[in-house]
């Protein structure tokens, strides 16, 4: 269970960045206050990860599952770059959480 809490964490966090990148630097209201909403409660469930999953293990996973999701909704919905450098190491990140997920903790 502390493993889908997790993954929800990582999924509010992608919802946070996609809120602060419509809340154009603070500047619109609604979207501001969504990022803020979002980040909050993506710390509250990765703290409750945090009761069963260790510390390092969990923090890597949480960032970068959030940073891969947030890359890739950049390049579907912002028109962000797709190289496939770029498209590679976010396959990398993705691969480097499978790991840590498989490896003993």
């Amino acid at each position: 269970m502390a493993w889908a809490i997790l993954l929800a964490a990582a999924v509010v966090d992608i919802a946070m960045a996609v809120a602060l990148k419509y809340a154009d630097g603070w500047t619109r209201f609604w979207p501001s206050v969504a990022g803020l909403v979002f980040a909050n409660g993506a710390i509250a469930l990765l703290t409750i990860a945090l009761k069963q999953l260790p510390v390092g293990t969990a923090f890597a996973v949480f960032t970068g599952l959030g940073a891969a999701g947030a890359a890739l909704i950049g390049i579907a919905a912002f028109g962000e770059s797709a190289s496939p450098l770029r498209l590679l190491l976010i396959a990398a990140i993705i691969a480097c959480i499978a790991g840590l997920k498989l490896a003993p903790a």
